[in-house]
């Protein structure tokens, strides 16, 4: 993705955070009869907090809707062989269209056009673009990738050693994040030395932090990926003393990311839209399903901004978000 490609922001545009699950459906019974609903599905990649606040967003998308009626799953293992079972299972159940997370889009593309062909297929927070998707709704993750590398070069202007923390580096929003971070720091002094993958194991993520520490005693910055890793690199950090010692960039907002900026723990994080990805994506397959032609971009990718969050307004962005989750 890239940082020129056309921006389209929802009505809504409220950052979001991390999140559940729940496999039910997100918006309850509807009438039969004129007012009648057909089924839709929100496929994510994995178990994680970031969903949470996706799975807000398509309830509120299918309150507002009459014609549709949608079903909210994620994969308790994260496997793309789960994500077909899962699949296979609700196009078995007569749902029509489908808004999935692909976890491994390169070696899934071709089960993904199979799907294309039976239901409307949207991808939303990682692109299959050799699929035969109808459209992408989420994250520019270079552009996002960059925004973390910047905030690298902001809280080490000396340079030095970093190391990347993401769950596998098989979907595309991995790969591309990482290319981003690599891409703002082009012509600095500021090295990536290693990236590890955790496989979306928490417990593996925190025992990786650990790992880096004993290995690369020089590392000056750790940046976590994915929305678990920044709460993982903190509770490693503060294990081994090193609590403020090294810095921390870190990607979406779990509660204790936010908190470990409050703290001065985490020098930021690059925040997305979840609560968009959910509204949006029922939104157009509600709109697709009948029969209208919503706008989408020749690329054939809707892009949902990301925002850099640090100390000097962690407080009003998490205020917006518990008031978007229902939170006190």
């Amino acid at each position: 993705m890239l940082l020129s490609r056309r921006i389209l922001i929802c009505a809504v545009a409220m950052f979001g955070m991390a999140a559940g699950c729940n496999t039910g459906s997100a918006g309850g019974d509807k009438t039969t009869g004129e007012g009648s609903s057909t089924k839709i599905a929100f496929v994510t990649n994995c178990v994680a907090d970031f969903w949470k606040i996706a799975e807000a967003g398509t309830q509120k998308a299918d309150g507002e809707l009459d014609n549709v009626s949608v079903e909210f799953k994620m994969p308790a293992q994260g496997t793309p062989e789960e994500q077909k079972a899962i699949v296979d299972g609700l196009l078995a159940d007569g749902v029509k269209a489908i808004a999935i997370s692909p976890k491994d889009p390169a070696n899934q593309t071709t089960y993904l056009n199979e799907v294309a062909d039976k239901a409307i297929l949207i991808t939303q927070d990682s692109d299959a673009p050799e699929s035969k998707r109808t459209v992408y709704i989420g994250t520019d993750n270079v552009a996002a990738g960059k925004q973390a590398g910047e905030l690298v070069k902001e809280v080490l202007p000396a340079g030095g050693k970093i190391v990347l923390f993401v769950g596998t580096t098989d979907q595309a929003n991995a790969k591309e994040r990482i290319q981003g971070v690599k891409d703002a720091l082009k012509g600095t002094n500021i090295t990536v030395v290693d990236t590890r993958t955790d496989n979306f194991d928490q417990a593996k993520a925190k025992t990786n932090v650990t790992e880096i520490l004993s290995a690369n005693p020089d590392i000056v910055g750790m940046v976590g990926l994915f929305a678990y890793n920044a709460p993982a690199i903190v509770s490693a950090l503060k294990d081994a003393g090193k609590l403020g010692k090294i810095k921390i960039v870190a990607f979406d907002e779990q509660d204790e990311t936010l908190q470990a900026i409050k703290d001065g723990h985490v020098a930021g994080t690059v925040v997305q839209q979840p609560y968009e990805f959910g509204y949006q994506s029922v939104k157009m397959m509600s709109a697709l399903l009948k029969g209208e032609k919503p706008e989408i971009p020749e690329n054939k990718q809707i892009i949902v901004p990301t925002k850099v969050i640090k100390q000097t307004d962690v407080d009003t962005f998490w205020a917006e978000l518990k008031k978007l989750t229902g939170k006190s």
